[in-house]
């Protein structure tokens, strides 16, 4: 397994967010995360980075603890991760966000080997290199935070909600780019609402209720699962 994580709790405030969650990802896998909203999927991404620190458990990626680490050392162990937030410069330009997620490669031709891959995922950020990363559309926002994170070169790309706020027309760009980008050799863990989609571009899913674990499985088990097509499938 790439990452393995076991029995993580973390808190916010005080207040249990997480409680024992175990959860692992094979490398060359697309696994998804779902739940409702409150459920601790991004909190569980976070605990998982370094964002927010866990009360108990462990999290391993590539077979070394990462928990305790700092969140610029567990990049530079292979582990990138694209937040809600996205969490861009916004007065930068495009080409200078990409830049900015290379800083873990010093040799010029190292930051810019992943630039291809970016281009080939998403044309229209090399039309929009020069301009501020503020001015894109929503849907070019997240192109651009993914990209940047493809710039550290990782192993894993761990996304939360990419398709949250774009324009409907372009979550199936999102989505066929996380196909693409584990045909690259990236393993993905994906956090997502639209768990039709996910589902039928994951090997593997794991559903997330108050912070817990309720159901994993294949992708197809849990997409036939009961519960899971009554509340989160519309079936």
């Amino acid at each position: 397994m790439l990452l393995e994580v076991s029995k993580l709790t973390s808190a916010y405030a005080g207040l249990v967010a997480i409680s024992d969650i175990s959860l692992q990802v094979a490398e060359g896998e697309i696994v998804v995360v779902a739940g409702a909203n409150g459920a601790g999927k991004s909190t569980l991404l976070q605990s998982m980075i370094g964002m927010v620190k866990p009360r108990s458990g462990q999290v391993s990626f590539a077979g070394e603890r990462i928990e305790a680490l700092a969140g610029h050392h567990i990049a530079a162990r292979g582990l990138a991760f694209v937040p809600e937030s996205k969490r861009l410069f916004p007065r930068l330009s495009v080409a200078d966000n990409l830049r900015l997620g290379s800083y873990l490669h010093r040799k010029k031709a190292d930051r810019e080997a992943p630039l291809e891959m970016v281009f080939q995922l998403f044309p229209r950020l090399k039309e929009r290199l020069a301009q501020r990363a503020e001015t894109l559309s929503g849907g070019e926002q997240q192109m651009l935070a993914i990209s940047r994170a493809l710039m550290t070169r990782p192993r894993m790309l761990m996304l939360d909600e990419p398709s949250q706020g774009i324009m409907p027309k372009l979550v199936d760009e999102i989505f066929d780019a996380v196909l693409a980008i584990r045909a690259s050799g990236v393993t993905v863990l994906l956090v997502e609402q639209r768990l039709a989609e996910s589902l039928q571009i994951a090997e593997r899913a794991y559903v997330l209720q108050t912070g817990r674990v309720i159901l994993s499985g294949s992708a197809a088990e849990v997409r036939s699962n009961p519960e899971v097509r009554r509340a989160y499938l519309g079936i």
